[in-house]
């Protein structure tokens, strides 16, 4: 019932820009945080930033001043602006929501699919 898809990635040359988006659909009856993972090449999957409905934010240290994250709750869709893309940004981008459901009083994660990003040197 609940889906998250992701758009946006793609390959895109050092020091170059990319936003990605992440739009939740089904029967939501409200978001909790959004955030961004990412899966390197042989890495663990990490926090990349995250976003609460009360405003607060947390990056990674790595991305700290080259991405943005923001959420339209309206639209039910979390985004991430990234600029001066490096070569080390280069991995799997996974989009996730804490979602409440309706006539449901427990708050699930959910994810997308993941979106490849690509950084050339």
């Amino acid at each position: 019932q609940v889906e998250l898809v992701e758009s946006g990635g793609g390959l895109v040359q050092a020091g170059g820009s990319l936003n990605l988006s992440c739009a939740a659909s089904g029967t939501i009856f409200s978001i909790n945080d959004m955030g961004w993972y990412r899966q390197a090449p042989g890495q663990d999957r990490g926090l990349v930033a995250r976003l609460t409905r009360s405003s607060t934010l947390n990056y990674a240290d790595s991305v700290k001043g080259r991405f943005t994250i923001s959420r339209d709750n309206a639209k039910k869709t979390v985004y991430l602006q990234m600029t001066s893309l490096k070569p080390e940004d280069t991995g799997v981008y996974y989009c996730t929501m804490g979602i409440r459901r309706k006539n449901s009083y427990a708050i699930q994660n959910y994810w997308g699919q993941g979106t490849q990003v690509t950084v050339s040197s």
